[in-house]
């Protein structure tokens, strides 16, 4: 998945318009364009798409964490990083409070098993022996419960 796919799919999970998808960029004090944002919801063949760098979905999903839990007291504003599938999906699960059980659950409604063990290998460190790489099949069927979960079928 790109990270335009990821950006754009999200906005639809969130049901989160032109102006909250900006205030949610501002939370982590970066001023995002509105006609830079527009040219990253288009499909890559579309004239004016601009592809989304990992530091633009990092900041995306760091406001999002923000606006759902807030920003613990003394904390600062999280720099931008480079982004992976399990990174994206760390986020995802800090700014919707979700434990593994829940995660499960979000996965079943896209028809995706999964066992709490293979669960928690996508959260390891990467030095860990039981570390799994998350893959794009797992992240998409991830968003795609999210979808169902929050916007219904």
């Amino acid at each position: 998945m790109t990270n335009n796919d990821i950006l754009r799919r999200l906005r639809f999970v969130f049901d989160l318009s032109n102006g909250k998808m900006i205030r949610l960029f501002a939370k982590v004090k970066f001023e995002m364009p509105e006609d830079e944002l527009l040219s990253m919801m288009k499909k890559d063949d579309e004239p004016g798409f601009r592809p989304c760098t990992d530091v633009l979905l990092c900041r995306f999903l760091d406001g999002l964490i923000i606006e759902k839990r807030g920003l613990q007291p003394g904390a600062e504003i999280p720099k931008p990083t480079k982004l992976n599938n399990n990174l994206i999906l760390r986020k995802l699960r800090i700014a919707l409070e979700m434990r593994e059980e829940d995660m499960i659950e979000t996965l079943a409604l896209a028809d995706f098993k999964i066992s709490k063990a293979e669960i928690s290998a996508l959260f390891r460190k990467p030095e860990h022996k039981h570390f799994k790489t998350c893959g794009d099949q797992i992240l998409r069927n991830f968003i795609k419960g999210l979808s169902l979960k929050y916007r219904g079928k």
